[in-house]
């Protein structure tokens, strides 16, 4: 199991992950560790010089990874006889909202995509023209892994898609707010309204191995009970992503129904503090071929 390092013990894991590591450790598992700022600077070499050679097939836990990094950290662990069980193909598709959206598209909200690089937002026109697709009506603006929903009436909600300068202007915000960290172009997505049910989570966070549900928390920002979710619509495109470890966030819509609002790779979800990382671990650790 690769774990980023402390930044300022760089011989052990980050404190974030420091009690999934003494979970790995206590089933036996091997823990090495990756240097995060190192492979963001783009320095794969330095980043798993920790690693140990001969390694192997390994899991990574840890800080989210571009998907170019990504694949650089594929390649440089080959480089030293390791081999991540998610490949950086695999991980684009789980990770990265084109990659899964067409694949759910009938359990989430309708939405659209522009490719653009950081700092800048797409023209009025351009956006009037994706919108199209979609409809008018109020609608969230992401990129191609996260919101600032936190910044909800400045760079994330839009009353209405179809007016354009009110777009135009959150996007811009979005866009700009972002800086370096904009993840691949700007994601405009259909508003859909959830319930709000007193003690339970507004988010659930179901995690998936193999294509079927191992394990539901709640979402880590919006703690509560989870019950249980009827999966029966989300586990067919779950499947056929193709993917082995998944994490959906679920919210329940006013008609009832369960909605996908992310998909995740598993390796970069995070797991709620009271959450015993073991049940997730576990699996992990003891599961027999994880290549295969």
């Amino acid at each position: 199991m690769l774990f980023c390092a402390d930044p300022l013990r760089p011989r052990s894991p980050d404190a974030h992950f420091a009690r999934e590591a003494e979970a790995v450790a206590a089933f036996d598992g091997t823990v090495a560790l990756v240097d995060h700022d190192a492979l963001l600077r783009g320095d794969a070499a330095a980043a798993v010089r920790r690693v140990p050679e001969g390694l192997g097939p390994a899991w990574y836990r840890g800080w989210m990874i571009p998907s170019a990094r990504y694949a650089q950290l594929e390649e440089a662990l080959h480089g030293r006889g390791a081999a991540l069980v998610v490949t950086a193909e695999e991980y684009r598709r789980a990770h990265e909202f084109p990659g899964w959206y067409e694949i759910f598209v009938d359990v989430t909200p309708a939405s659209v995509w522009l490719p653009t690089r950081p700092g800048v937002p797409p023209t009025p026109a351009a956006l009037a023209a994706a919108t199209a697709a979609i409809g008018g009506g109020p609608g969230i603006v992401k990129d191609y892994v996260k919101s600032r929903k936190h910044e909800w009436d400045e760079a994330c909600y839009i009353p209405n898609l179809f007016d354009v300068a009110a777009l135009h202007a959150v996007v811009s915000t979005f866009v700009e707010r972002q800086e370096e960290d904009l993840a691949g172009g700007v994601v405009l997505r259909r508003f859909e309204p959830y319930l709000r049910r007193p003690g339970h989570a507004d988010e659930i966070r179901v995690w998936w191995f193999d294509g079927a549900p191992m394990l539901v928390t709640a979402h880590p920002d919006a703690p509560g009970e989870v019950g249980a979710p009827d999966l029966t619509r989300i586990a067919p495109p779950v499947a056929r992503l193709g993917c082995q470890l998944v994490t959906t966030d679920l919210a329940l819509r006013a008609d009832g129904r369960w909605r996908v609002v992310e998909v995740g790779d598993g390796q970069v979800s995070d797991l709620p503090r009271e959450t015993d990382p073991s049940l997730l671990l576990e699996r992990l650790v003891r599961s027999d071929d994880p290549i295969a």
